[in-house]
């Protein structure tokens, strides 16, 4: 058994980490091997596009969120059958929490995967230069192992190979490949209505071009040897073995399109590792809740970009708000969280109207409102912690929610860099927010989702027996 895997890393942010990673991807893939992508950090949008590329859902491996003996076995999990795992990194190399250490940066993934890493240097402007930016990056931390380079905006094939040689020479490891300054291969702009357009396979002749030009630049049998340097890593918790089916106790609705789709694949894992089976339906496809469900899931994504096609959708609405006014348990995030309130006002001034069971309206604004990792500590407990039970998440949006209810019930204290502050909904049955929670953080989480979900359906079963 071999797992073979590369991180890309790069000096700083805006290097090249996303073209190459994706570009290697589609190169690996077309040499027939089966890829698995990961990414450092909680981003959503990257694995997006791992996931186009490679067929695998992409996987978020994140040493602040998660303890690290779980980084390890949601990488060992997931890279499972794959005879190449890609692990893109996040900012630069060693950015992370602190100025300090390492702690969640991709260095420290790196060295909790015990993984090569391929380092990514812009070479624009530079010559010998090169190298001391390589070996700067071996030298800050000895214990990392930067096992290849490669090359980005190289002004010309003979610009790349002055840069090859000085870095040969003086960091002793291989310079693998390059990309042009001229190659004009650039991602998409990210914006919001990036994924549904990578969904619907707008992006595929871009994802091609890139792997040919990829495959044509750089050594992939060099890499491919590269990859092997990494010893086989085993399971160290039992936190993702496999749920059997007859061992489902409740089902759990959740909901999946182009408007809800920002989900870590470990939420579903650990909820049905509890005894819940998923059945996921579409809202925006005006699909309504699929019959017999004890629980509902409702995930982050781009509601206000469809928020049109969601308000036209009214028997969908009514039949959500109906189920969780008749308590049924649910938990909503980000998007999902701005779905459950009474009215989108999108970026243009429209205003739409959405389920009305959190009393509150959310308002688009141009700029980000909120990003970066958040620590969530329940305020008088729900159903999903106890009180003063923590978890760890992140938020990411552009909208501002305001309710004039005086008895509102918030869910979270929240903590961020700036301080703590009060945040989400709640009511004996509903915990929603913006917040981003990643069950592993707390794997208590999806079992009182699953608990509140059977304690729902015993309920229910008695009145109709009654």
């Amino acid at each position: 058994m071999m797992q073979r895997r590369i991180v890309i890393a790069g000096t700083n942010s805006g290097v090249g980490k996303t073209t190459l990673t994706i570009g290697l991807m589609a190169a690996f893939k077309k040499k027939g091997l089966t890829v698995q992508g990961f990414k450092c950090g909680p981003d959503y949008i990257d694995p997006s596009y791992h996931t186009a590329v490679t067929g695998r859902h992409s996987r978020n491996v994140d040493s602040w969120m998660l303890n690290h003996d779980i980084v390890n076995d949601i990488f060992v999990n997931a890279s499972e059958d794959a005879d190449l795992s890609i692990i893109e990194g996040v900012m630069g190399f060693y950015d992370g929490k602190s100025p300090k250490s390492n702690s969640g940066s991709t260095a420290e993934i790196s060295l909790l995967l015990q993984a090569p890493v391929i380092l990514v240097v812009n070479i624009a402007s530079m010559a010998r230069s090169a190298a001391a930016i390589v070996k700067g990056y071996q030298l800050l931390d000895p214990n990392v192992n930067i096992a290849g380079v490669i090359l980005n905006q190289a002004g010309s094939k003979g610009h790349y190979e002055l840069c090859k040689t000085a870095i040969e020479q003086e960091c002793d490891v291989p310079v693998v490949g390059y990309l042009l300054k001229g190659d004009g291969l650039h991602i998409p702009e990210r914006h919001l209505g990036l994924i549904p357009a990578i969904e619907r396979g707008e992006l595929d002749e871009f994802f091609n071009e890139l792997g040919e030009v990829v495959a044509d630049r750089i050594d992939l049998d060099e890499l491919l040897k590269i990859s092997e340097q990494g010893p086989v890593l085993q399971p160290k918790t039992d936190l993702f073995l496999k749920q059997k089916e007859e061992e489902f106790k409740v089902k759990i609705a959740v909901a999946y399109d182009s408007a809800f789709n920002f989900y870590y694949r470990e939420n579903f894992k650990l909820l049905e590792k509890a005894g819940a089976e998923l059945i996921f339906f579409s809202p925006l496809k005006g699909e309504t809740l699929p019959a017999g469900v004890d629980g509902l899931y409702i995930g982050g994504g781009f509601p206000e970009e469809f928020a049109k096609e969601l308000s036209e959708n009214a028997q969908a609405r009514r039949d959500i708000k109906d189920a969780i006014t008749n308590e049924l348990p649910t938990f909503a995030e980000c998007g999902g969280f701005m779905y459950l309130t009474d009215s989108i006002t999108n970026s243009e001034g429209q205003t739409y109207p959405m389920i009305g069971v959190i009393p509150g309206k959310v308002k688009m604004q141009s700029s980000l409102a909120a990003l970066g990792y958040r620590q969530v500590k329940a305020i008088d407990g729900t159903f999903l912690l106890d009180k003063n039970s923590e978890a760890r998440g992140h938020e990411f949006h552009y909208s501002t929610f305001e309710s004039d209810k005086e008895d509102f019930q918030r869910a979270y204290f929240v903590k961020a860099l700036r301080g703590e502050k009060e945040e989400g909904y709640k009511t004996d049955h509903l915990v929603a927010g913006y917040t981003h929670i990643h069950f592993a953080s707390n794997p208590d989480m999806a079992k009182s989702f699953v608990e509140k979900c059977l304690e729902y359906k015993e309920k229910k079963n008695d009145a109709e027996n009654q």
